[in-house]
């Protein structure tokens, strides 16, 4: 990172978000702790953060979304395709070579932008269900979720299931109902499938008028305004009418008699049949707002980002083991959820994320990293615009942080000035495929292993080291991660893998407070116990009958299916 002091007056408070030319650097001297308004320049700078993710099933449009949002933050100048054969200019979240090839996202890109004097801290999480551990721990980093619903195909397996994630922790979700330039379900059944399906209760704050080619714009039930759809995808002011009233002949000029008639009809429903919103019912998680639009034409989406900046929470609470750690806290507190190796493969660097919790963290100070008992120093954090890095000098709660790593760190550890704090719900679950995994090019067995031992720490997949023969075992939750593995080891390590079948049906650890009852057990299932990354106990059982077996004839030991 090359760095060229600039100067500024003393004061003026520069948000971290900055986007700066490689070769900048700044110093937010300003904001030093021993000035009298520190404290009130701190709960400013708290109010302006919005941390969000965006999940949905594959081909929702999702990774499109994040394009546009990020467009109209000013953090890019032109939004790219995701199918990257039909346009050459490739999306910013989708930055590895593997998402450019296949047109998915397989792993979460932190993006930050400002957008009206807010800071925006955007994550775009994988679709695919292989990868749905990364976005399960990516939810505990967020304070709100912006699901988005393919209008033609409703509420998708996926879909259920990542919200279900939002839901357990009262996270406030608002839909985007996306593709309303294509044909799809009714509006109505649509929102009555996920009210049903999804156990929530939703209230429309925009109503399209159409959809497909009759498709001829939303109607912003918030702010009052009827915004005109154009095919091209362009939207200015000429585009977006102030109608207070719908029974206005105004709008008869705009849409025509057949379909002004019906969005009357239909904005009467939902004032009748939907709750009235409420702020702090979204905020609580009792109530979702829905806007509907075309991400890929950019309409719908203005209307949802300037909702959403309103209404969205500042940085919650965050609950750990000990307590719960309040973002207004004076010292800092953060933990990381997510480990990337090779964001940059020219320089092979390895960056750990890590959420604010509270406080404010600050380049080149001391912070005490819980598991290794140690003090740390991060001389070049960074904030990030997907793989794109810059140097900040510091960072407040709500923000993602990253740390260049050398190893030091895994997904769950805590960072605190001092305390001692385990913060709660960060869990790799048991995998669902397993396979052998063997070098295969014995002249590249020092890259094979980094590359391997890399790739476990990302929670791309989990690795499990067989007690009887040492053979490494790799577990995932799905097909698509072997091959984003092998993908990986080639292009970022230079080393070759071959994948051989292991017959395995689920692997579990093993937990006992009988010291005598675990050596029992070890001895007895010796040939099916196995050890993950951190040397934890693993029970490697062939079928479900030789787990419920081991279960009954072991009563003293506890198998667990998920490990924080």
């Amino acid at each position: 990172m090359f760095r060229v002091s600039q100067s500024y007056p003393s004061f003026i408070i520069l948000p971290i978000n900055v986007l700066l030319s490689p070769d900048t650097h700044f110093s937010l001297s300003a904001i030093h702790c021993k000035q009298p308004n520190t404290v009130s320049n701190f709960l400013t700078e708290l109010s302006r953060r919005r941390t969000f993710a965006i999940v949905a099933h594959p081909d929702a449009g999702k990774t499109t979304l994040t394009e546009k949002l990020l467009l109209f933050g000013g953090a890019i100048q032109t939004a790219g395709a995701v199918k990257s054969n039909k346009i050459k200019k490739s999306t910013v979240s989708d930055f590895m070579e593997i998402e450019r090839q296949r047109g998915i996202s397989v792993s979460t890109s932190v993006m930050g932008f400002e957008y009206r004097n807010l800071q925006i801290n955007i994550l775009d999480t994988p679709g695919h269900e292989d990868f749905a551990e990364d976005t399960y721990r990516t939810l505990t980093a967020v304070d709100s979720a912006i699901v988005v619903v393919d209008v033609a195909n409703g509420v998708e397996k996926q879909t259920e299931k990542l919200t279900k994630v939002c839901r357990m922790r009262d996270t406030p979700i608002i839909f985007f109902v996306n593709k309303m330039d294509r044909e799809g379900r009714d509006a109505f059944d649509l929102l009555d499938e996920i009210e049903q399906k999804l156990s929530v209760k939703v209230r429309p704050l925009s109503w399209p008028i159409g959809m497909g080619q009759r498709f001829k714009g939303v109607y912003n039930l918030y702010e009052k305004k009827l915004v005109l759809f154009h095919s091209h995808g362009k939207q200015d002011g000429e585009d977006t009418i102030v109608l207070e009233d719908l029974s206005s002949p105004e709008l008869d000029k705009y849409v025509g008699e057949s379909a002004a008639r019906e969005l009357r009809t239909e904005v009467e429903m939902v004032e009748t049949v939907y709750p009235e919103f409420k702020i702090e019912d979204y905020q609580s998680g009792k109530i979702c707002p829905i806007f509907f639009g075309s991400a890929v034409n950019n309409f719908g989406v203005k209307e949802m980002l300037d909702c959403f900046v309103e209404i969205a929470p500042t940085p919650l609470p965050r609950q750990a083991e000990e307590r719960t750690v309040k973002p207004e806290e004076e010292k800092m507190t953060g933990f990381v959820f997510k480990i990337f190796a090779n964001m940059d493969p020219k320089h092979r660097d390895r960056i750990a994320f890590l959420r604010i919790c509270s406080g404010k963290f600050e380049r080149n100070t001391n912070y005490r990293h819980i598991r290794l008992g140690r003090d740390l120093k991060f001389p070049a954090p960074t904030m990030f615009m997907a793989s794109k890095k810059t140097l900040l000098e510091e960072a407040y709660p709500g923000d993602v942080v990253g740390l260049y790593d050398s190893g030091n760190f895994k997904i769950g550890d805590t960072l605190t000035q001092g305390e001692i704090l385990h913060f709660k719900g960060i869990p790799a679950f048991s995998p669902e495929q397993f396979r052998f995994v063997e070098n295969a090019d014995p002249l590249k067995t020092k890259q094979f292993v980094k590359g391997l031992d890399q790739l476990m720490d990302e929670g791309v997949a989990q690795m499990f080291t067989r007690r009887s023969d040492g053979r490494r075992i790799i577990g995932t939750v799905g097909q698509l991660q072997f091959e984003v593995i092998q993908h990986r080891l080639e292009s970022e390590y230079n080393a070759k893998c071959r994948y051989e079948p292991v017959n395995l049906f689920k692997a579990c650890w093993v937990h006992a407070t009988d010291p005598k009852a675990m050596e029992e057990f070890l001895d007895r299932r010796k040939r099916d116990i196995a050890v993950d990354s951190d040397g934890a106990l693993v029970f490697l059982a062939e079928t479900n009958w030789v787990l419920q077996t081991a279960q009954e004839n072991f009563p003293k030991i506890e198998f667990r299916f998920t490990s924080e």
